[in-house]
């Protein structure tokens, strides 16, 4: 039967410079669509040339020399056209003699130029006992073997589900095992949207990150928020955005947002080894001695390179001020509309220094792979105050094989998507004021203990 594609991995074509999804089978892989570029996936190699120009969605053929090749996908297709099958398989014994094809025979089929489909073929033909096997295990078998011998690749346009399971089957420490119906949980709950302004604070490969900006559309503002000396974004580069997409992505290092909650940030602090590289070029010069004019040569090369890289460090420098000027005066608001967590750290300093720039009744969602951290900071948002509507869940997800008469759950499954803690913002004034009236004693109480204790002092 032929591979549904989704119609949002189909759009447009490819041109070189795109970022792209390798499909075969269930396994993902990105890469970025470059001239005469080698490409190793599955163990194979080949380039993306002849692809350019062509639709997302296509499924290409990899022929001898690594060249891709269109290939045409028939509808309901039989491999063989055998209609034996057994009534069971109690009698079929695995002890490896029932393939009459050995390693060197299949080496030769390849030699000789025989594609997947009629390898599979062979392989069929030769088998003691595919006769004897039953009709569901005859299409286990061919699909097994298809998967070996057939190298078909499709290649499709990045997208958050695409990207979500590649990582999540190849890499899933790097994305803190996010699994990717909890990743559009988060989405939901975070109400992501366009023309909002959303805080991100994640160590997700950047993953959290691009999936938050594709929902916004490149309308709005994101503020991501990094730990260390600079954001990771490789996830989100994978999504391969054009340049507005970029416009509206802004950074913010973690380590200054308490100098930018005391009012205390400076923004004109200059570069230290700026300062020692232009006092040792202006020590003076002593007991100068004739060189030879090639050594001045040098030298005088030396010093030119040395200028150039301290000038482009210079304006590097410069670009940063900028952009940390420009997170900052967004940040300064206390009007964000959004607030989404997804980090290896712990979560729960983190959250409630975060929370002071989200505006009132706006969402927030943070996610971690362990319960534990989550009641932490169920429990300090319950105590301080600040939020309300808390949840704390975790998803489970498990798949199932839909087909004729063998629709059943997969054996094999996630055993956990982690855990999410979401919840609403409220003005600080409004928390106060609600834990206030909590403390205090019910009207009718009040009025009872009243009348009780004047009476017990007109009887004194």
């Amino acid at each position: 039967m032929a591979e549904c594609v989704n119609d949002s991995d189909a759009e447009g074509r490819i041109s070189y410079g795109d970022h792209v999804v390798l499909k075969r089978g269930d396994v993902f892989k990105s890469v970025q669509v470059e001239n005469k570029k080698k490409v190793i996936f599955e163990k194979q190699w080949f380039f993306l040339d002849n692809a350019v120009g062509q639709l997302y969605g296509t499924r290409f053929e990899i022929e001898a020399g690594g060249s891709l090749k269109l290939k045409i996908t028939i509808l309901f297709s039989p491999v063989t056209d055998s209609k034996e099958a057994g009534q069971d398989n109690r009698h079929i014994v695995d002890d490896g003699r029932s393939q009459k094809l050995s390693r060197d025979d299949i080496e030769t089929l390849k030699e000789q130029g025989l594609k997947g489909q009629e390898i599979v073929q062979q392989l069929i033909d030769n088998s003691t006992t595919f006769k004897d096997k039953t009709e569901f295990a005859q299409e286990k078998y061919i699909k097994k073997k298809k998967k070996k011998y057939e190298s078909d690749i499709t290649i499709l346009k990045p997208s958050t589900r695409l990207l979500a399971m590649m990582y999540h089957d190849r890499e899933p420490g790097k994305i803190c095992h996010l699994r990717y119906d909890t990743l559009a949980q988060i989405l939901t709950l975070g109400n992501i949207h366009a023309g909002s302004k959303i805080i991100v604070f994640e160590t997700c490969a950047g993953l959290v990150l691009g999936s938050v900006m594709e929902r916004m559309g490149g309308y709005g503002s994101v503020i991501q928020m990094y730990p260390g000396g600079g954001p990771t974004r490789a996830g989100m580069e994978s999504f391969g955005f054009p340049s507005h997409f970029h416009e509206t992505l802004h950074e913010f290092p973690l380590c200054k947002v308490n100098a930018l909650l005391a009012g205390t940030l400076d923004l004109s602090e200059k570069d230290e080894t700026s300062g020692v590289s232009e006092e040792k070029n202006s020590e003076p010069q002593s007991m100068e001695v004739s060189v030879d004019p090639q050594e001045e040569m040098r030298r005088a090369e030396r010093e030119r390179l040395r200028e150039q890289r301290a000038q482009e460090k210079k304006v590097k420098m410069e670009e940063k001020r900028k952009k940390l000027a420009s997170a900052a005066a967004l940040l300064e608001g206390r009007n964000a509309d959004g607030l989404v967590i997804a980090s290896r750290f712990h979560p729960c300093p983190v959250l409630m220094g975060l929370l002071k720039f989200v505006a009132p009744s706006r969402p927030f969602v943070v996610y971690c792979q362990y319960r534990e951290p989550l009641i932490e900071c169920y429990t300090k948002l319950r105590e301080q105050g600040g939020a309300i509507s808390l949840r704390l869940t975790d998803s489970w997800l498990r798949h199932y094989q839909v087909l004729p008469n063998r629709t059943h759950p997969v054996l094999l499954m996630s055993g956990g998507g982690g855990y999410l803690l979401s919840g609403t913002t409220v003005a600080a004034d409004a928390a106060k004021a609600r834990n206030q009236h909590k403390s205090e004693e019910p009207v009718a109480k009040r009025l009872k203990l009243e009348k009780i204790s004047s009476s017990c002092d007109s009887s004194a």
